[in-house]
């Protein structure tokens, strides 16, 4: 069984700021996953040529099973709304090959103040409201699948994954949490108490120097092997490992 997580930047490639499908098509075709956390994911909205992106990386992967869980309603960055309304949307989604049994949803407030973020090339920053956020799991056969994207607020985000693992806790085990969880490894790990399955560096994709994507599970699993994968989309390298 191969698990993926792939933080999509809606379909973003870097070289050319541009938004191909096609090009999402082919992200999806190389990671090959059974089941596949996706995160800074688009529903109709008109940057990424209103399509449904789960759907579109379902349908590349022949996968029968696939959701998308709204965070916000309206356009990021500009004008929205907490949850999952009709229309333009953005969230997460997850894919799988294999039979889902169930799914479950978490959703979390954002930070409650703006946070500074520095502007590239500049010594300024600006300050930034956060985003209520949105957890995604699958019940499979022995097994449960979550994609999370957590805040990029330091502290709060450890407060999220915290509350992200109690909840996993409550559904069946094995439980594996796939996602941006904006924190280093070791963070995510002591946080959360559980197993790291795979140490690569995703973040910025072109030259990486960090890693802030995450495959943890709530016991070791037997791994064969596991990397990190340069995507034609997004300004995250994928993860991919292969139990």
């Amino acid at each position: 069984m191969r698990l993926a997580t792939a933080n999509l930047l809606h379909g973003r490639a870097l070289p050319d700021d541009v938004v191909d499908p096609d090009r999402l098509r082919a992200a999806a075709r190389l990671l090959d996953a059974d089941v596949l956390g996706l995160q800074e994911v688009d529903r109709e909205q008109p940057r990424s040529g209103g399509l449904d992106q789960t759907a579109v990386v379902a349908e590349a992967l022949g996968a029968d099973h696939h959701r998308f869980v709204a965070a916000l309603s309206g356009n990021p960055g500009v004008q929205w709304t907490a949850g999952d309304q009709p229309g333009p949307a953005y969230g997460v989604g997850l894919v799988s090959r294999l039979p889902v049994r169930a799914w479950h949803v978490l959703r979390m407030p954002a930070a409650p103040a703006r946070w500074p973020m520095p502007v590239p090339g500049g010594r300024r920053a600006v300050w930034i409201r956060d985003e209520p956020r949105v957890v995604l799991a699958a019940e499979l056969d022995g097994l449960t699948v979550a994609t999370a994207h957590l805040s990029f607020v330091p502290g709060w985000n450890v407060h999220q994954l915290g509350r992200v693992v109690r909840w996993l806790r409550g559904l069946p085990g094995p439980q594996v949490l796939l996602g941006d969880l904006n924190m280093p490894r070791p963070v995510a790990t002591t946080t959360s108490g559980w197993t790291s399955l795979v140490t690569a560096k995703t973040f910025p994709a072109p030259a990486p120097r960090l890693q802030i994507d995450q495959v943890l599970a709530s016991r070791p699993l037997p791994v064969r092997s596991g990397r990190a994968v340069l995507l034609p989309v997004s300004d995250h390298r994928a993860l991919t490992v292969d139990l």
